[in-house]
């Protein structure tokens, strides 16, 4: 979800990372019509106002809506944990498995970062923080068991290399099981006459966010009207057909690009430039810059990632930990040792120490 933050900014977007809504309110007892917002910024209070303020917290939807928002009314939220675990490769080709288990769920089983399979997911009621949700030993053993009911390599939770967890904030249609709830997204807006309005998201999921981000924009639209007291013109959803930053090349088109930065740059590996191609798209060239040997890429960590990488990472995406670079913007922690993670975390700090 980095490139959309990343595409926001190129066309105006203020994106703050790093950065928690700690107070939200309508107004100052004056004007009512204006959200004015209490920021913490790395511990540094900030303020911020706006016409319209949207709740799209995902799992922290009620918190943010009891805590922040202050909201008496109850939320229709409903969290739910799906975990993950990933494996050395259980199978030789690039496509998935979707298999059902003994309880009647769904489990898939995908081609990941070449030399590993990614198994889940599990699907159970949660309460808590979001922020530290992770696999339980039993969700692990859980999938196991049901990838050992299909393939002829059994596994095991010592075979497991990596396991993480999410919580899905899902709207609350009553169903009894957690499987049964929609994942269809809901908008509910909180309009009141001459007050803030507030959109509220709920529900949504990776492959419908675009859509989702259109019809919220609509409905954002129509209200601001009604707030600014004249008309607003709304062209047509340009998301439909735009591509994220890097991806301005067509959807078979990986193996060229790969030859292409292979004959410009002949330093590079097929797989290291499989890998760039795939991870920056047409961006790479922002990644590689002037160098033309591989020795100009700077230090390199394991799992070829490199500091000119790490750089740009660090200068375009927001990344500031060594966790930002290896899981939140790639999957190379699966590659590096802990001596190499280390090295990676050091080499970070002083290049902030050094800007």
């Amino acid at each position: 979800m980095v490139l959309n933050a990343l595409d926001a900014a190129e066309r105006g977007a203020v994106i703050r990372t790093r950065t928690r809504c700690i107070g939200a309110e309508r107004g100052d007892g004056v004007r009512r019509d204006i959200w004015r917002l209490v920021l913490d910024v790395r511990g540094r209070r900030d303020t911020a106002t706006a016409r319209v303020l949207v709740n799209a917290t995902g799992p922290w939807l009620k918190l943010f809506a009891t805590n922040v928002l202050r909201e008496t009314a109850p939320v229709p939220a409903r969290l739910d944990k799906g975990s993950h675990i990933v494996v050395r490769r259980l199978f030789e080709h690039d496509r998935g498995y979707i298999f059902q288990t003994r309880d009647a769920r769904v489990v898939f089983a995908l081609p990941f970062e070449h030399d590993f399979t990614l198994i889940g997911t599990t699907d159970q009621g949660f309460a808590g923080d979001p922020g530290n949700v992770k696999p339980s030993a039993d969700e692990i053993v859980y999938l196991c068991d049901a990838a050992n009911q299909y393939f002829r390599a059994s596994i095991a939770p010592a075979d497991v290399v990596w396991s993480f967890a999410g919580v899905r904030s899902l709207y609350d249609d009553g169903s009894r099981k957690a499987q049964d709830v929609s994942r269809d997204y809901v908008l509910k807006l909180d309009e009141r006459a001459g007050e803030a309005p507030l959109l509220t998201v709920y529900g949504g999921k990776i492959t419908t966010y675009r859509r989702l981000a259109e019809h919220a924009i609509d409905r954002l639209v129509q209200v601001l009207a009604q707030v600014l007291a004249h008309a607003i013109k709304a062209g047509p959803a340009w998301t439909r057909d735009s591509h994220l930053p890097g991806g301005e090349f067509p959807v078979d088109g990986v193996e060229a690009l790969v030859a292409k930065t292979r004959k410009s740059r002949p330093f590079l590996t097929i797989e290291h430039a499989r890998r760039l191609v795939r991870a920056y798209g047409t961006r790479l060239e922002r990644v590689l810059g002037p160098a033309r040997r591989l020795e100009d890429l700077g230090p390199c960590f394991g799992g070829d990632l490199t500091g000119a990488e790490v750089r740009y990472l660090m200068e375009r995406e927001w990344a500031q930990t060594a966790d930002d670079v290896l899981w939140r913007r790639s999957k190379l922690g699966l590659r590096l040792s802990a001596e190499e993670r280390g090295r990676l975390a050091r080499f970070m700090t002083a290049t902030v120490g050094a800007c």
